[in-house]
């Protein structure tokens, strides 16, 4: 999980940007623009949060999903099979879904806030109203999170969920599925487990579609979770879909499609690396306490 964070959050800076952020054109351009204001360390702007999370959160989504296909196996066969049953991947998938987002959106809600702050803090006594656009609001994620919680309750941190529930649902079963099906094919036969050039290539390519399929709620989800570092604009899910729409066309739904897509290829070959080598080394343990 933490290295598919720090692999990845620079394009996820400039996913969000693109997305919720104003002027910046094409990819290219939001990226020289960044570097030019904010230099190196704007691209890495909200990722402490994410950071430190991102175990629980990445341990929840994958033991949820692990679980819950061997529970289905065993209700259905009466023991887990071995080869993948559609039925069981796809089902485990909706239910990490619903899960990942229950402790994702305050986790995506903090990332997208501060990574919507064009500016550093600075300790000052400037005479300025701390809501107007360019002047930061937030000095770290601690601070975002509590002053969220103060100004707009368990609701506020909670702002996106319904975007986030409609993207991660399908998402995970674009992630999960093709991964599992890719990874069986290109494991030779014979072979317990897939080798890590096997899960690295099946890890990356679930991930393009996952996160290239998802951009369209990814958008309205990072539009109503920045939306309250300076203004609110957006009753809801509905309001922002509409919204959005009216004033940019349907072409404003694939914003950043690109760097999601791109993106998706190494955060989840780092991921699913990490966790398939993770967990053959635990069992291996385990097989060596406990003959």
């Amino acid at each position: 999980g933490a290295a598919s964070v720090v692999v990845g959050h620079p394009l996820d800076m400039i996913k969000t940007r693109l997305q919720a952020g104003q002027g910046y054109g094409n990819t290219l351009n939001c990226v020289l623009t960044v570097y030019r204001n904010e230099s190196v360390t704007g691209f890495f702007k909200g990722m402490s949060f994410p950071l430190a999370s991102i175990a629980v959160y990445s341990s929840v989504v994958f033991g949820v999903f692990s679980n819950t296909q061997q529970l289905l196996g065993q209700l259905r066969h009466g023991e887990p099979p071995r080869a993948p049953v559609l039925a069981d991947v796809a089902l485990a998938s909706v239910v990490a879904g619903f899960i990942s987002v229950g402790i994702g959106t305050p986790v995506d809600l903090v990332k997208i806030r501060l990574q919507m702050q064009t500016q550093p803090y600075v300790e000052a006594n400037i005479k300025l109203n701390p809501t107007t656009p360019g002047f930061p609001v937030y000095r770290g994620p601690i601070h975002c999170f509590r002053t969220v919680l103060q100004k707009e309750g368990i609701a506020g941190i909670y702002r996106g969920a319904g975007a986030m529930l409609l993207r991660d649902v399908p998402g995970y079963c674009l992630y999960f599925i093709p991964y599992t099906f890719f990874c069986d094919w290109i494991t030779p036969d014979g072979c317990i487990s897939p080798n890590p050039s096997s899960i690295c290539l099946a890890g990356g390519i679930a991930g393009a579609i996952s996160w290239g399929t998802a951009t369209p709620m990814d958008v309205v989800k990072s539009r109503l979770q920045a939306d309250g570092v300076y203004l609110n604009k957006y009753k809801g899910t509905l309001d922002c879909i509409l919204q959005s729409y009216q004033n940019e066309g349907l072409k404003v739904f694939f914003r950043g499609i690109t760097v999601n897509a791109v993106r998706g290829f190494p955060m989840s070959s780092a991921m699913f690396l990490g966790y398939e080598l993770s967990l053959k080394a635990m069992k291996r343990d385990q097989t060596e306490t406990n003959p």
